[in-house]
């Protein structure tokens, strides 16, 4: 014969105990609440400095890593793990040096002739052009004034003697130490962007393990939303600016541009902000109208009109929003406004961070069973 046994009545000395309990258990998440937001804070702290290095490697790493996993799946063990992360890490580097180091060959050629130029000036005097006695109303004020200061032998001399050399000295300390400044956060963006191929596999695991323990599947998908619209925004402005450019530096040797590659390097950088490359596209049809070419310029500026409408009207949209499931509006509404914040890291924040809140937004204002409002973000 079972006997059943009745629960034993709380007296007053369990509830107080409980109570004990349950005050020591919130006490203790608060004061673990505390403590993990005081270290993140201190370690935010200590990166302040770097933090634009670390999201520049982390941006770069996540654009490149279907390149990098497919070459990492075909290699050997020993290579994935030590030799490709070198590889791709130097490719990276070699890509961005490569064109700042051709245009600082170029600079310092041009200041060389500048130089020149000016010491020979020097001695004998800059003449005044022509074309600005004939100015209306100021033309010949302008003349008196440049017979005074500039036709002369030893107009530098007078010059520099009223500029401030202290400040010229400070000016290019800044300079120098700016410079320098930058090298270091490049290095320690590849340094970063290395270690991040190399352990991206656990990295990412890690990370997916700490969004779904903290926001449950929500933070995952999120998480992988905006992974996803980096890869769009790489494809959507990246790759087409780079399309852009080339396209434009063959119009450019065509049409007989000084400096064809550099201009072409300047469009490519120009388009990756959407509408921006109209900027370097009119500025060489400038340079070849004043240089007398009207055809030319009219070919540069016709055939940058048809590139631009054809990239950010067809092949960006469709790039960026099917990856992000934006509309382009919202896609534009981020770069902009990531490029105003963030400079050009926002080129890829900007869109990640909206096509976040778009997703988030899509999920709470769905009806509970709807099946569509778990987004999936790779389908």
């Amino acid at each position: 014969m079972a006997i059943s046994r009745e629960p034993a009545a709380q007296t007053d000395e369990d509830v107080r105990r409980l109570g004990v309990i349950e005050a020591l258990s919130w006490r203790e998440t608060v004061a673990r609440l505390f403590l993990s937001a005081t270290l993140v804070a201190l370690g935010l702290y200590v990166l302040e400095n770097y933090l634009r290095a670390l999201a520049w490697a982390l941006v770069l790493a996540v654009a490149l890593w279907p390149l990098y996993d497919r070459a990492r799946r075909q290699a050997s063990p020993g290579t994935a793990q030590n030799l490709l992360p070198i590889v791709f890490t130097a490719l990276v580097g070699l890509t961005i040096f490569l064109p700042v180091a051709t245009l600082a060959v170029d600079a310092v050629r041009e200041l060389r002739d500048l130089v020149a130029y000016g010491r020979e000036a020097e001695k004998s005097g800059i003449p005044a052009p022509d074309f600005i006695t004939n100015l209306p109303y100021v033309g010949q004020w302008i003349a008196s004034w440049w017979s005074d200061h500039l036709s002369h032998a030893g107009w530098a001399k007078e010059i520099i003697a009223k500029v401030n050399t202290a400040s010229l000295r400070e000016l290019g300390a800044n300079l120098g130490a700016n410079v320098l400044h930058r090298a270091v956060i490049f290095g320690v963006c590849l340094l970063t962007l290395f270690f991040l191929f190399r352990h991206g596999e656990s990295i990412s695991t890690q990370c997916r393990a700490a969004s779904r323990t903290l926001f449950g599947d929500r933070g995952e998908r999120i998480a992988l939303q905006m992974v996803a619209s980096v890869h769009g925004t790489v494809a959507g402005l990246v790759l087409v600016g780079i399309g852009e450019g080339l396209l434009m530096g063959v119009v450019y040797f065509l049409t007989h541009l000084p400096h064809p590659v550099l201009f072409a390097m300047a469009t490519a950088v120009a388009a990756m902000i959407p509408f921006a490359a109209g900027i370097a596209i009119g500025v060489a049809a400038l340079i070849l109208l004043g240089g007398g070419g009207i055809a030319p310029a009219i070919i540069v500026a016709l055939a940058g009109a048809v590139v631009i409408f054809v990239a950010d009207h067809f092949v960006r949209p469709r790039l960026i929003g099917g990856v992000t499931k934006l509309p382009f509006l919202w896609v534009l509404l981020g770069i902009f406004g990531g490029v105003e914040r963030f400079q050009l890291l926002g080129l890829f924040l900007g869109p990640a961070i909206m096509a976040a809140v778009m997703l988030l937004w899509r999920e709470l204002a769905a009806p509970a069973d709807d099946p569509s409002s778990s987004l999936d973000p790779s389908g």
